[in-house]
């Protein structure tokens, strides 16, 4: 099946979920945001992501994530923990997948070796933000992000490592945004970058998981 319609839905999604947000229609953002989310999983699906191990694990991942994006709908903080749980779910996922298309432990461990200095700079921003009871959680989800991107660009996953590498990339930079805009300042600003790049990078996983 044609990837293009469910890009176009999961952009129509953002575009209207980034408009709803900046003048704090929540009529419109909810249904869009889920609409988006969904988009991403259609994709996914029609790429054939269910006939092959590998497309599985990134479907069931993109799905967890799908769930996160429905918690995080509420701004009430065990919502949020919510979100913050299916999310670190999709990285292990993610991880996994991205392990079983040729990454090796040690290449992965090295990754994160390196990928733990920019980690140790976001706790440390994060830090005097972060309620004593949402800390532990926090630096679990760093960890398993930390390692997602690591595993991300240690694999070899023919055509679509690319997809891979630019999903992870981006999925990490997006949540730089939610950081900020759930500890530090709430602003749209925040959103009006941070829900494209987390949309796109959904987006480039959805394609990566079409069979190889």
């Amino acid at each position: 099946m044609s990837a293009a319609p469910w890009i176009g839905l999961v952009a129509i999604a953002t575009a209207a979920l980034v408009w709803a947000e900046a003048r704090e229609r929540s009529g419109v953002a909810r249904p869009a945001k889920l609409a988006a989310s969904a988009g991403f999983l259609a994709l996914a699906w029609s790429q054939g992501a269910w006939t092959h191990p590998h497309g599985r694990l990134l479907l069931l991942s993109l799905g967890a994530c799908a769930v996160g994006d429905a918690c995080l709908l509420s701004r009430a903080p065990r919502w949020f923990l919510a979100g913050l749980t299916a999310f670190a779910l999709g990285h292990v996922g993610y991880a996994v997948a991205f392990a079983r298309a040729g990454a090796s432990a040690v290449t992965i461990a090295t990754g994160a070796a390196i990928l733990a200095v920019p980690a140790v700079i976001v706790l440390r921003w994060l830090w005097p933000h972060v309620p004593a009871a949402m800390r532990g959680p926090v630096v679990g989800y760093v960890l398993a992000i930390t390692v997602m991107v690591a595993a991300a660009w240690s694999c070899d996953a023919g055509v679509a490592t690319g997809w891979i590498r630019l999903g992870a990339s981006a999925f990490y930079l997006s949540d730089l945004s939610v950081a900020r805009d759930v500890f530090v300042r709430r602003a749209w600003i925040n959103r009006a970058w941070g829900l494209p790049t987390y949309y796109a990078a959904q987006v480039c996983l959805a394609l990566a998981a079409a069979p190889r």
